[in-house]
């Protein structure tokens, strides 16, 4: 696991990132922050008051100077920033309106990242997950051909790292939403240096049973394919099939993924969020993210039950998310 992010911090180094944490005042945050800006490995942008978050650093023994602060209430740039959210929003909301919501810190360092003032967000240790995408999809919106976005997490248990998708935001998705979720898994995946072979799962492998539900994996992997040619993937697969090659030349002996697979793509969000879960809990497996992906700039979400560390790693993974959207 250190050695995967220290990987990381190497390749993050020197392009000069600045990733956004509107809870400054959370003593996980600003001393993760600390941590990534005494290492010059990007600049912290804070959002909060002035005094607050100074108070907030003396007290944590953290130092400041390699830090952006902005406070919402006496930002100078605010009527420009207003104009914007307004004209982003369509006229959705009146500019008195954009005032009031722009005091919401998470929405306020969203338009810093959408205004090219910052290159990624990092939030969700002391708000909900609603909270922190909610801005991201009205201000950074998704990249074109994506309909949603997904949550993806990293499997890390010592030299064994996997992919795993979507286990953090849709419930339901149809054939064309999880052909997305691979495609994005997989260029996830490669932000780890792993080769993306692909398995969408299902209680069914290659047709062993016929169902709504394992035809709208079949489609899926139809889709996946047209999308991107190129890129190994199969299904649907039992997750033995995917896992076991000894299964794999049972159940799928035609198939180009031989219990060889590294990304795996859930056929829905409970199927997905208990799957990291086992991995996680049984399965000892280390589970970085949610992941955000599908956005034209990256915005990931914590746990609020997350540690220092939690917001240490997921900042390295912002800041390597924006550099590979450059």
């Amino acid at each position: 696991m250190d050695n995967l992010f220290d990987e990381l911090k190497r390749k993050v180094s020197g392009w000069d990132r600045k990733i956004v944490f509107p809870e400054s005042a959370d003593s996980r945050v600003l001393s993760a922050a600390g941590r990534l800006a005494d290492e010059d490995v990007l600049t912290p942008v804070l959002i909060g008051n002035m005094e607050v978050v100074q108070d907030r650093a003396r007290d944590l023994k953290v130092s400041l100077d390699k830090m952006e602060i902005y406070d919402p209430d006496v930002y100078i740039g605010m009527d420009e920033m207003i104009q914007a959210f307004v004209e982003r929003r369509k006229g959705k909301v009146t500019e008195g309106e954009a005032a009031e919501i722009l005091l919401d810190p998470n929405y306020f360092g969203t338009m810093l990242v959408y205004l090219n003032k910052a290159h990624g967000l990092v939030s969700g240790a002391a708000h909900s997950t609603a909270d922190t995408v909610r801005p991201a999809l009205q201000i950074i919106k998704m990249k074109e051909g994506i309909g949603k976005t997904s949550g993806a997490f990293l499997m890390v248990k010592g030299e064994e790292k996997y992919v795993f998708a979507d286990c953090a935001i849709n419930i339901a998705p149809d054939s064309q939403d999880l052909a997305e979720i691979a495609i994005e898994a997989a260029k996830t995946a490669r932000m780890f240096d792993i080769e993306p072979r692909v398995a969408m799962l299902s209680f069914s492998t290659r047709g062993s049973a016929v169902s709504e539900e394992t035809e709208k994996v079949s489609d899926a992997v139809k889709m996946a394919k047209e999308i991107d040619p190129d890129l190994i993937l199969d299904g649907e697969f039992q997750f033995d099939a995917a896992f076991v090659p000894s299964v794999a030349r049972k159940k799928a002996p035609e198939s180009d993924i031989q219990g060889d697979a590294n990304v795996f793509v859930f056929p829905s969000l409970e199927a997905g969020n208990i799957g990291y879960k086992i991995a996680q809990r049984l399965g000892e497996y280390e589970a970085v993210g949610p992941i955000l992906q599908g956005l034209n700039s990256p915005v990931n979400d914590l746990s609020r039950g997350c540690s220092e560390e939690n917001v240490y790693h997921l900042s390295l993974i912002t800041a390597m998310q924006s550099i590979q959207m450059k």
